[in-house]
């Protein structure tokens, strides 16, 4: 069950990433509610997680969640560059977080 709060805490910290770019364009009240909640649930399933998983495993895969899910849906919503570069970054990431689980 950890792995799933886990899961759950990157994707909220992938929403409060993109809901503090959504508050750089938009300034409503909605898109900080949602950035404020988004990173709370984050911390929290985070919390929830570490309850179980160790820190270094936990905290490494949380932020390249966040990272990687952050530079996508950047790229997806936001116009943001696509080139072959970026994207590689982006699997050497998820490689990375993938890798100290296996061999942890």
């Amino acid at each position: 069950m950890a792995w799933v709060y886990l899961i759950v805490a990157g994707l909220f910290e992938m929403t409060g990433v993109t809901m503090i770019s959504k508050l750089h364009h938009d300034k409503t009240i909605r898109a900080f509610f949602f950035l404020v909640t988004s990173f709370w649930l984050s911390f929290a399933f985070l919390a929830l997680a570490m309850n179980t998983l160790p820190m270094g495993i936990t905290y490494a895969v949380w932020t390249g969640i966040g990272t990687a899910g952050g530079a996508i849906l950047g790229m997806i919503w936001y116009d943001e560059p696509k080139d072959w570069f970026r994207l590689s970054c982006i699997g050497l990431i998820i490689v990375s977080a993938a890798g100290l689980k296996l061999f942890s």
